[in-house]
């Protein structure tokens, strides 16, 4: 079910993901905390329609102000051990990876998924896009299921 929010602007384009990071030092006292503030902490999200003659509000984190638009929680793409990666299952990210050059870096910490929770996966993708892991872990690319709350 879509959540209607209030978002940047420059974000409020059908399709863009985020992931929702809480209250900002600019919200204290904005009129509009209630249609902002309104989403779950480190979830991603994604716009699934932008309300139409919805008003530009002033706003003092977004410089061009925010939007009204629908949001639902979205997929995230991570890697996994290999050997839990099964569609219907759950698992949990590996754990930190100091190599951030690495082209599998943004699935092996992905953002909006914690690595202290177990998810369900989704859909397995396969190989991750590293040709090996230099930290010596077998993973397998999978998509975690958006979060039913």
């Amino acid at each position: 079910m879509a959540t209607l929010t209030l978002i940047g602007t420059r974000l409020a384009q059908e399709g863009e993901e985020f992931v929702y990071r809480g209250e900002a030092p600019g919200c204290e006292g904005c009129p509009y905390r209630d249609q902002c503030l309104n989403l779950v902490e480190g979830r991603k999200y994604r716009v699934e329609s932008v309300r139409e003659g919805a008003s530009t509000l002033e706003c003092a984190v977004h410089d061009a102000g925010v939007t009204a638009v629908e949001v639902e929680p979205a997929p995230v793409r991570a890697n996994v051990a290999s050997n839990a990666a099964y569609a219907g299952s759950k698992a949990s990210l590996e754990g930190p990876c100091p190599h951030t050059e690495c082209p599998s870096h943004e699935f092996c910490e992905p953002a909006g998924a914690d690595f202290d929770r177990e998810y369900r996966i989704d859909e397995v993708l396969g190989e991750p896009p590293h040709d090996y892991c230099m930290l010596d872990r077998e993973l397998t690319l999978v998509e975690f299921a958006p979060p039913d709350q």
